[in-house]
């Protein structure tokens, strides 16, 4: 278990994004790039995120400790005015913990 801030991080996802319009590769980062819970139940935050090259065109890494709460973020990128305009489809892998058996 990683200490990210002052939370326990159980996982690790990254997101992959498809935008509608290049050219908004840096609003999407500057918009998500910091981001992080502020509910008392959730710990989770955006770790970083990057332009990148090939079919996709963001990459977005995430902590969070609970499964439901990659849910909200993936739900944000969806959903948030800004981002519902620039991005056209996201793929979402998550990371395996290293203590399964």
């Amino acid at each position: 278990m990683k200490n990210v801030g002052e939370f326990e991080i159980y996982y690790r996802g990254y997101i992959l994004i498809r935008l509608k319009t290049i050219g908004t590769e840096w609003k999407v980062v500057e918009k998500l790039t910091g981001l992080e819970s502020m509910e008392p139940n959730e710990e989770w935050k955006i770790t970083y995120a990057t332009p990148v090259y090939g079919g996709w065109d963001v990459l977005v890494e995430c902590s969070f400790s609970k499964l439901k709460d990659l849910d909200k973020i993936v739900t944000f990128c969806r959903v948030d005015k800004d981002l519902s305009q620039w991005i056209e489809e996201t793929t979402t892998l998550m990371g395996s913990r290293n203590d399964h058996p």
